[in-house]
């Protein structure tokens, strides 16, 4: 059967990242019997099979690869790989570098010793086309866009690579990912204005439920859970930010009334914000 060779490669139009960066994407039906190597890449590869068969080696070991394989060559050691003579692959491919792709890598469970990954059934074609589109677009934010494709790539390789990660992320029960999602919301926007009633609907609960399963796992309702957060911050600031009035204080971790922080304060450590500074000099002084 005639094939014909196709070779389609478009390099990364954005300014280039130290860390983390595309240097090119491509596409390819290599013709039969094409082969690349054995050879040492600076740079690390992903290829993913869209059709065809062929063989990919490295170190001592030999991998036969079909459809909706990807193989991962690392740089710096010595691999090869070989299209079919009767059915040769079309694949996508992407290069990358930067010391942060090693650490993606390991994340996702792709090490020298374990480069392939077997997933028919995944869209990992779909990150590499947009990866690809966006390079051939030259859209503005296109570096940044084309990153996140790739972490999104990474993710899916994770997923087959270590399904029981994906089964412990998915073990807590709806509620209690909620739960944690608005702990680490009330976490860091603490110094905002808050309505744990908007919340609450906002993830489809109404306020008296929600507030009770917040207790369940955290053993404080919301309510005091983002007290606790705002007094403890209060406390620190009172420390270390002496050159602000106890008014700014309240009004820097989210209390719109000086003196309910007071009173909040003073039942928390049964001294004023002003006694409790008081009380700080005091020590210095002796």
């Amino acid at each position: 059967m005639l094939i014909d060779e196709t070779y389609d490669i478009v390099t990364n139009p954005h300014q280039e990242d130290p860390d983390l960066h595309i240097l090119f994407a491509g596409q390819s039906q290599t013709r039969p019997g094409h082969q690349v190597g054995p050879k040492v890449f600076d740079y690390y590869l992903i290829h993913h099979i869209l059709s065809g068969q062929g063989t990919f080696s490295t170190g001592d070991h030999i991998y036969k690869l079909g459809k909706g394989d990807s193989f991962i060559i690392e740089p710096g050691h010595l691999t090869g790989y070989k299209a079919d003579p009767t059915n040769p692959w079309e694949y996508y491919w992407i290069a990358v570098k930067g010391k942060r792709f090693k650490l993606m890598l390991e994340q996702a469970g792709v090490t020298l010793t374990n480069p392939i990954i077997h997933a028919s059934n995944h869209n990992h074609v779909k990150w590499l086309e947009k990866i690809k589109s966006t390079f051939k677009s030259r859209t503005s934010g296109g570096g940044l866009r084309t990153s996140g494709y790739l972490y999104l790539l990474l993710s899916d390789f994770q997923k087959v690579l270590h399904p029981e990660r994906l089964k412990d992320s998915e073990a807590p029960t709806r509620i209690e990912r909620h739960v944690k999602q608005v702990a680490q919301q009330l976490t860091t926007q603490y110094t905002e204005p808050i309505s744990i009633e908007n919340i609450a609907q906002s993830y489809g609960y109404n306020r008296a439920y929600f507030s009770k399963m917040f207790k369940v796992y955290n053993h404080v309702s919301p309510v005091t859970f983002l007290l606790n957060l705002r007094i403890s911050k209060s406390r620190q600031l009172l420390r270390e930010r002496l050159e602000l009035t106890v008014e700014q204080i309240a009004y820097s971790v989210g209390f719109n009334d000086p003196l309910y922080f007071s009173k909040q304060f003073k039942r928390f450590y049964q001294l004023s914000p002003s006694e409790y500074r008081r009380s700080l000099a005091h020590l210095h002084t002796q």
